[in-house]
């Protein structure tokens, strides 16, 4: 046991699985439905710890007096996942109480439009400015902003 390190490199095909894994975790969780954010999470974090555990050295167990310091094995990358196994499934626990609350108070986990998205939606759909833009250039050189004239000072009167 005291002999050379174990050489169980990364290879290609690993980090193409967890982007995969990864790219897979971020398209879930930009959808409307918390079921579906709920499994992206969980794959986010299973692909990060994935990529984090092959970030660490391999070697011999990292214990003093049983191998040589040089052939040990790196010990923080298995602590840092220990650490977001446990954050993440705290996170996972309470996305899926959030998602039972919905469903049982709306009958499904859609996430719903708040209202100041559906007045932006309206706004666009009649082409209204929805705030007046108060930038410096004037309306010629950017004729699609609308400048509203500033606000009178009010000077301190003694």
């Amino acid at each position: 046991m005291g002999g050379a390190a174990v050489n169980s490199g990364a290879n290609l095909f690993s980090f193409i699985t967890i982007g995969v894994i990864v790219g897979c975790g971020v398209t879930l969780l930009l959808e409307r439905s918390l079921s579906r954010v709920l499994l992206g999470v969980i794959l986010i974090g299973n692909g990060v710890n994935l990529l984090i555990i092959f970030g660490g050295r391999a070697g011999e167990p990292p214990v003093v007096g049983i191998a040589d310091e040089a052939a040990m094995s790196d010990a923080l990358p298995q602590a840092m996942i220990l650490t977001a196994i446990v954050i993440t499934f705290g996170f996972t626990a309470f996305l899926l109480a959030i998602s039972y609350r919905s469903w049982y108070l709306s009958g499904d986990d859609e996430v719903p439009d708040d209202i100041e998205d559906q007045e932006i939606v309206r706004r666009a759909a009649r082409r209204e400015v929805s705030a007046a833009d108060l930038a410096t250039e004037p309306a010629a050189v950017a004729p699609e902003q609308v400048d509203a004239p500033a606000p009178p000072r009010q000077e301190g009167r003694e």
